[in-house]
């Protein structure tokens, strides 16, 4: 706004703004006569902005739903006060007992197998794949987890990757506890961080730094090593790039359907009726976000393994991309959104901002002419 004001100033110092007003009219009228329906004449700007507050697609994306208060009468609170001692003084405490003892088994093997079995690499692999599933189970039974899978079971194979939406980093975990797999992911500080870094990278998982251009030729090179080893764990990616609040998908990065193999698009749907389980990283740290789902009753969600696809003759990767996240956004009832969900994390170009400003002050001036 102040690179329009600064335009628009400018422009008052060359010409006299009296000159374009009807005779007897003047900048100093009462503002009683400006009427709403000038303001929208002046300027189309006004009423795309107007729009964008009434539809804003694309923030809804990115919020979550408080859920509407149930607990609003003298008969419902007292249930709503015994629902709140049970989840945080029984529940909570089982399952941060049940996590710890899960912690407890797996770190008590893995370090023996990941530091004695350094010349045995097959045999390595093949438990720690084990172990990871098994942690992931107890992190799923910390929170109650209630989830229903549905398709075959994914398979090590060559020349294949998994492609999914994306809610939270708990969609790794649930997919986890059926199959070993290798992610690819953003890298996170913290205690998340030394798990990536330590367990996670004995499956084969891939990191990168959003923040550094550099790192998208170093994954692209690691992404085709990855999906050409016949022994490897399967591949997923989560395309969107982003977590979606599970009520839209945003636009699939071509990058998943670049690498010249077969494409298994897998559907995740949560059922809010206990928790939402999307991760406002923005808002949440990763720990609260599981601290909100281990104090909730229940984490019910729905994975269907879908029809594998593989790249149709004269089809792009942008349109492969676009026919996967239909077949995604259908099968788990999602809308689609024309957004890249990277805009979340920038803002918009300088450029884009003077083009808008000099076409708002170029309408103002036309329209002050005709006047």
């Amino acid at each position: 706004m102040t690179s329009t004001s600064g335009m628009l100033v400018t422009s008052r110092s060359e010409l006299n703004i009296e000159d374009y007003l009807p005779p007897g009219s003047s900048i100093n009228e009462p503002r009683g006569k400006l009427r709403l329906l000038d303001l929208i004449d002046i300027s189309p700007t006004l009423t795309e902005a107007a729009g964008a507050i009434v539809d804003d697609s694309f923030t809804r994306c990115f919020k979550s739903n408080p859920p509407e208060p149930w607990n609003w009468n003298i008969y419902l609170f007292p249930l709503w006060c015994f629902g709140v001692v049970v989840r945080y003084c029984i529940l909570f405490p089982l399952r941060c007992l049940t996590l710890a003892f899960g912690w407890f088994i797996f770190l008590s093997t893995f370090i023996p197998v990941h530091s004695l079995l350094k010349g045995q690499d097959r045999l390595r692999k093949n438990i720690e794949r084990v172990l990871v599933e098994m942690i992931c189970s107890f992190f799923v039974g910390s929170w109650t987890g209630v989830v229903k899978y549905h398709g075959p079971r994914p398979s090590i194979r060559p020349k294949q990757v998994y492609v999914a939406n994306h809610t939270s980093m708990i969609d790794f975990i649930v997919l986890q506890q059926m199959t070993a797999f290798a992610v690819i992911m953003q890298k996170h500080p913290g205690w998340v961080g030394l798990l990536q870094s330590t367990i996670l990278e004995s499956v084969g998982c891939i990191w990168f730094n959003r923040s550094e251009a550099k790192d998208r030729e170093i994954v692209a090179r690691k992404l085709r090593d990855h999906v050409q080893g016949a022994d490897n764990n399967p591949l997923l990616i989560f395309p969107e790039g982003t977590c979606v609040n599970n009520n839209y998908t945003v636009m699939f990065k071509k990058g998943s359907f670049e690498l010249g193999c077969t494409v298994c698009p897998i559907a995740i749907k949560y059922n809010k009726i206990f928790v939402d389980a999307f991760w406002n990283s923005r808002k949440q740290s990763f720990t609260m976000h599981l601290l909100q789902l281990m104090t909730s009753w229940a984490v019910v969600c729905e994975v269907w393994y879908l029809e594998p696809q593989t790249i149709r003759p004269g089809e792009t990767a942008i349109e492969f991309a676009e026919r996967v996240r239909d077949m995604i956004s259908l099968r788990a009832g999602l809308k689609k959104v024309p957004w890249d969900g990277y805009l979340k994390y920038s803002r918009p170009s300088s450029k884009h901002s003077e083009r808008k400003q000099q076409s708002f002050a170029e309408s103002l001036l036309a329209r002050l002419e005709e006047k």
